[in-house]
């Protein structure tokens, strides 16, 4: 019997490994010290919107949990998106991007909101590349990053943002440091958790080194219905199916209601929770989980233990400092009118 019990509690540390120290990096887009800087600068650079006040740093700040701790995000002009910003740290380990997958890479995720209305709301790639090139140092940049006569265009300015966002790695959390072998990285609590964690299914969908699922090719998600369990007293007080997920984006009826899992790293720090920021805290988004997900009323207990142990998937945040960004000396580049 302890032999058996020995084995499933094997069985199910091998479900989730430590965080790796660095993500896969893509043959087309290696890193460089420069590539990354400049990266740097384009993701805090809010002339990549229209009106000139909104970065990528806006709705993912890496300062705090790489979100923004709304329930969604404010684009430019007041507009209000319908889904909750997902962190951008450790978004490198996952093979699709978004909540319903649509970008198959962090290069393209990096366009996407440029040009969305309610985002940064420029009106077309070209405009924003046509910005970039009116501010000298950022050609200068480009052309020492890209080399080539056309160095800057939308693409190198999508690889450069991604390079950056490759950096935003946090391991070492406590639950890194137990996997490792330090059993006293967690407290009794905290393990007892994670063996509920585990126990009641939730590791069916939160697998892996980075609790988003298994690792799968580039451009190939992981995906789950949400909520599985229909019906239940959370539909219609969060109001989760007025989002039909990834359907909106094939159109296929079997993508209704289907959300790339989301990563569990460093949960405790981007509260509120769902792809609607319907849920304030993370207690209530694990009850909602049982019943949701796995038909199950957890006992108050159980909760308190799955939030110990989701609380020691905290990594270390990688320390940032702001960039400079290239001046436009007498002048703007920003279009108000």
């Amino acid at each position: 019997m302890v032999v058996v019990l020995g084995f499933l509690v094997g069985f199910l540390y091998a479900q989730h490994g430590a965080l790796p120290e660095a993500p896969p990096i893509p043959a087309n887009n290696p890193q460089t010290a420069e590539k990354i800087e400049l990266g740097k600068m384009l993701y805090f650079d809010p002339r990549l919107s229209s009106d000139g006040t909104i970065s990528c740093n806006s709705c993912h700040n890496v300062m705090n949990g790489g979100s923004d701790n709304r329930a969604t995000s404010a684009g430019v002009n007041a507009h209000r998106g319908g889904r909750n910003a997902p962190t951008v740290f450790n978004s490198a380990f996952l093979s699709v991007q978004f909540w319903d997958g649509r970008a198959k890479s962090l290069e393209e995720q990096a366009k996407g909101p440029i040009t969305n209305p309610i985002e940064m709301g420029i009106k077309t790639h070209a405009v924003a590349v046509d910005r970039i090139k009116k501010i000298p140092g950022y050609v200068k940049a480009f052309k020492k990053v890209f080399k080539g006569k056309n160095a800057v265009n939308i693409d190198n300015l999508a690889k450069a943002i991604a390079s950056y966002e490759r950096t935003l790695i946090t391991p070492n959390s406590p639950f890194d440091k137990f996997i490792k072998g330090d059993k006293s990285a967690i407290s009794p609590e905290a393990q007892k958790g994670y063996q509920t964690f585990n126990s009641v299914g939730c590791v069916t969908c939160h697998s892996g080194s980075n609790f988003a699922g298994p690792s799968l090719p580039e451009g190939t998600g992981f995906y789950m219905k949400f909520p599985t369990i229909a019906g239940t007293k959370y539909d219609k007080k969060y109001k989760f199916t007025q989002d039909k997920g990834r359907f909106d984006v094939t159109k296929k009826q079997a993508d209704m209601y289907m959300f790339r899992v989301p990563t569990l790293r460093n949960i405790a720090l981007t509260a509120p929770y769902f792809h609607n920021g319907s849920v304030e805290t993370l207690s209530e988004a694990v009850r909602v989980m049982g019943k949701t997900q796995l038909n199950k009323d957890l006992s108050e207990n159980q909760v308190s233990g799955i939030v110990k142990f989701l609380g020691t998937l905290t990594g270390d945040i990688p320390a940032q400092t702001l960039p400079t960004l290239p001046p436009t000396p007498n002048k703007s580049v920003v279009d108000l009118k």
